[in-house]
């Protein structure tokens, strides 16, 4: 199993607060060596999350380019038609994941094509399953021109969710491959996918588990003129 090097930190913090608690256990007048097995259980307790959180599990990205995957991995919670006048400037589909503290938080492109980082955008901190989330939490917008299709990611954070992060070059316009993992959302948030009406056809559903550059979730409808 793969982790993600952003888990030393807290790796760190599980340490410190395993010592803390050792500490706190002797100040109350327990036993040193209770104290002791205390403070190292909740350290190896806190660091197993962490490890368990930052699990980067590698994915069998299907080979059909006309396939769209999952961007990120969790439950499918919204599919909406939605007007995106910002950067498509078109009808869209809109299809939301929520990612629970337990699924995995590693983001991965769900088509192949140019990435852009538009950029983060400060703002609230909603519950995710808020409808107005998506336009007034925190987030980070990427936009993916692909052949076919387009398609506008946004990680959103919620009240939880500590920082999104995008790993790719912020400054400019690179090639990406569809499963290529492009970022992280860390403990617990919202990504929604944008794509042109018309583009793609659905095969997934409202409550699907989903894994993040492995499932399909939708088909890339080949125009006539392609």
């Amino acid at each position: 199993m793969k982790f993600r090097p952003e888990v030393k930190p807290f790796l760190l913090a599980s340490a410190a607060f395993g010592a803390v608690m050792f500490l706190l256990f002797m100040l109350f007048g327990v036993s040193g060596g209770t104290s002791l097995f205390l403070g190292l259980l909740l350290a190896n307790l806190s660091a197993g999350y962490m490890l368990f959180f930052f699990r980067d599990p590698d994915r069998a990205t299907p080979s059909d380019p006309g396939l769209v995957v999952a961007a990120a991995s969790g439950k499918i919670a919204k599919i909406a038609e939605v007007y995106e006048g910002d950067y498509l400037k078109t009808d869209t589909v809109r299809i939301s994941i929520f990612l629970s503290l337990f699924d995995v938080h590693v983001n991965r492109f769900p088509i192949g094509g140019y990435s852009t980082f538009l950029g983060y955008f400060p703002g609230k901190r909603l519950f995710t399953f808020d409808e107005k989330s998506s336009e007034v939490n925190q987030h980070n917008t990427i936009l993916v021109r692909g052949e076919g299709t387009s398609c506008l990611i946004t990680q959103i954070v919620g009240p939880v969710c500590r920082r999104v992060v995008y790993w790719l070059r912020p400054d400019k316009t690179v090639s990406v491959r569809r499963g290529q993992r492009f970022g992280m959302m860390k403990f617990g948030s919202r990504l929604d996918m944008y794509f042109p009406k018309g583009d793609i056809e659905i095969v997934a559903n409202i409550g699907d588990q989903v894994s993040a550059g492995q499932t399909v979730i939708a088909r890339i409808v080949k125009k006539e003129n392609q």
